[in-house]
This record gives structure tokens, C-alpha cells and sequence, in this order.
């Protein structure tokens, strides 16, 4: 009989729970597992640390407008490629697959709303789409819009997220930085109040453009805004950037953003601004 003999244990099989796919999301600023739910009930904010998730356009509309007021302009329109770029993929591939992807012919909404007792005409940019980039069809439905809006005497408000111009559309894709500032020019003459709201991110020919040509112009927390990005900034001046370089806060504190405002006071902080900026001025003798 040997001395020693191999123990024999036994197998106890613990079934897992299943848990579907989607339910749970990792902050990338605190790294906090969140349930889904409760970040959308919260419009997509942390509830540990505050960072604000990206929003698509029915999220942004649905957090601005009042339910079953919004009233969509030109959703007929949509991009073409006008240059036949052939590039690694074709630009008739890469629309087809975010026409797919997203459900949407490009990357902006706007229309007509009621913002609680406010009626606004609203564009929105959907980082969803091809990074929200901008081409004619953007451009033309941004200026639309601005145009619209001083046609009804309504204020403009866009909410902009973009990478920038985008590059499958070469110079006519350029083109709509003239194109919506000149639009907004007309705005202005004409007494309306116009708000750019700075949403994660906003950058290159956007940022160039109508993102930084409101008469106020708002940021949400921890937004990186800009031209070029930091990464090329400092490969091309050789500097170390300072700290928080181009996110809101410091845009605050140097003058190019007039406030940076929580998602969930957005909305009355829009309301309060263009209740301000629609008094009409006293007139001596009336």
C-alpha cells in the first residue's frame, strides 16, 4: 500500500449567469463600471465623476427640445462624391457604411423646436457619422438653417462636434467655412441672437468657422477644442503644451469661450441666455 496516495477531488460546476452584452460601460476618466441605463437617465453624464459621454443627435435633440415639437429641415439632402476620391476606401463606400451605421444621410440635424417656451431653429452635429466631419451637405444644411432662422426671426442655436473639413471633398468642402459664416453675418444684422454650444470635440475647420462665431459661445466640460490637435501642435513647435491645453476650462480662462456649462443646466442656461439677448432695448419717449 503507498505511502502516499493522489487526492481525488471532486468537480463542482457553477453555472454563470449570463449577462447581456451592452448593460455596463467603463468611464474613461474615473474607469467606474456604470449601468447603461442609469447613464442615459442621467443624459449620458457619470454619476461618479461627471465626464460627459458623447451624445448622437436624437440624444441632443431629445435633451434640448420640448417632445413632439421638432419639426426637421432638408433630411432630404445628402452627400455625393463629386471628386470620385479613390483613396485607400471610396468616399461612395465609407457614406454607404455610416448611411448604414447610423441610419442618418450625414452627419448634422436641424430643424424647428420648442425650447421650453422659446421657439429655435437648432443644428446638431453627430460625431457618429464620419466624425461629424464637414462637407457641402453640411455646410449647405448648417447655413439653411442660420437663413431660416433669420427668415422666421427665430434664435439659432448649433451644437458642434467635428473633426473638421472633410477631406474627400477637397475645396468644397472649404468652401462651407465662408459659406455659414457669411449666413451668420446676416444673422447678426438682422437683431437674432445666435449660440454656439462646443461639444467633445470640436476642432480644425468647424472650430474655424460658426463654432466660434456666437454671440455667446458655450462649452461642456472637458471638450477638447481647437484647430490642429496637441499631439501635431507639439511635434510642430517642439514645446511641451501646458496642462488641460485646448479642453474647455482652459479655453475659459483664456478668453475663447464665454461659459462651460453642465449638461443637465444646459438647457436653462440656453433659455435664460436668449431670454436676455430677445429684450428689446427701452427707447427714451415711448
Amino acid at each position: 500500500m503507498p505511502l502516499f496516495r493522489r487526492k481525488n477531488y471532486a468537480t463542482v460546476k457553477v453555472r454563470k449567469r449570463e449577462i447581456p452584452d451592452g448593460l455596463w460601460l467603463k468611464c474613461p476618466s474615473c474607469n467606474e463600471i456604470i449601468f447603461k441605463q442609469e447613464l442615459e437617465a442621467n443624459s449620458k453624464v457619470c454619476p461618479k465623476c461627471g465626464f460627459h459621454f458623447q451624445m448622437n443627435r436624437i440624444e441632443r435633440r431629445d435633451l434640448l427640445i420640448e417632445p413632439g415639437t421638432f419639426e426637421e429641415w432638408d433630411e432630404e439632402l445628402f452627400s455625393v462624391d463629386t471628386l470620385n476620391f479613390t483613396g485607400v476606401a471610396s468616399y461612395e463606400s465609407k457614406l454607404s457604411g455610416n448611411m448604414k451605421k447610423t441610419g442618418y444621410r450625414d452627419a448634422i440635424l436641424t430643424g424647428r423646436g420648442r425650447m421650453g417656451h422659446l421657439d429655435v431653429a437648432l443644428g446638431i452635429m453627430d460625431f457618429s457619422f464620419l466624425g461629424a466631419s464637414m462637407g457641402a451637405v453640411v455646410g449647405e444644411r448648417i447655413t439653411r438653417v442660420i437663413e431660416k432662422g433669420t427668415e422666421q426671426r427665430l434664435p439659432v442655436i448649433v451644437s458642434c462636434a467635428s473633426g473638421g473639413a472633410r477631406m474627400y471633398e477637397g475645396l468644397y468642402s472649404l468652401m462651407q467655412m465662408a459659406k455659414t459664416s457669411a449666413a451668420l453675418a446676416r444673422h447678426a444684422e438682422a437683431g437674432l441672437p445666435y449660440i454656439a454650444l462646443l461639444t467633445h470635440p470640436t476642432m480644425a475647420g468647424v472650430m474655424a468657422s460658426f463654432a466660434t462665431l456666437g454671440d455667446v459661445i458655450i462649452a461642456e466640460p472637458g471638450a477638447l477644442i481647437g484647430f490642429a490637435g496637441p499631439r501635431v501642435i507639439k511635434e510642430t513647435t517642439q514645446q511641451d503644451l501646458p496642462p488641460g491645453f485646448q479642453k474647455s476650462e482652459f479655453l475659459l480662462d483664456h478668453g475663447l469661450v464665454d461659459q462651460v456649462v453642465h449638461r443637465l443646466q444646459l438647457k436653462q442656461t440656453l433659455i435664460q441666455l436668449i431670454d436676455y439677448m430677445s429684450v428689446r432695448p427701452a427707447v427714451v419717449g415711448e
